[in-house]
């Protein structure tokens, strides 16, 4: 598998058209389904390369762009997200320096 191809998955007779959001793979029990017992397991089963997850943020990408940012209504809601999203970022990387500044009582 190259870069850029569909997945192994993908068959275009079984699926039809080809949509980036969807997991092609086989169907395995949702996490907020799996019971505490069976997390280790579950945890097991999944594939943790460098691709797979490249491919499951790609498909939460265009699975967030498809219902904030496609739509043809779409409101100020993913520039508020994406806003957001960058404050939270830069806090956290910022944080070493910004500790510093805090505000001491003393008594």
């Amino acid at each position: 598998m190259a870069f850029g191809d569909y997945p192994i998955e993908y068959d275009p007779k079984v699926h039809g058209p080809y949509d980036p959001a969807r997991y092609y793979g086989k169907a395995d029990t949702p996490l907020a389904q799996v019971k505490l017992g069976e997390l280790a397991s579950w945890i097991s089963r999944r594939n943790k390369s460098p691709r797979a997850m490249a491919a499951c943020v790609s498909r939460a990408l265009w699975r967030w762009q498809h219902k904030y940012v496609q739509p043809k209504r779409a409101g100020i809601a993913p520039i508020f997200q994406v806003l957001v999203g960058s404050m939270v970022v830069f806090y956290i990387l910022n944080y070493r320096r910004i500790s510093h500044h805090k505000n001491y009582k003393y008594h």
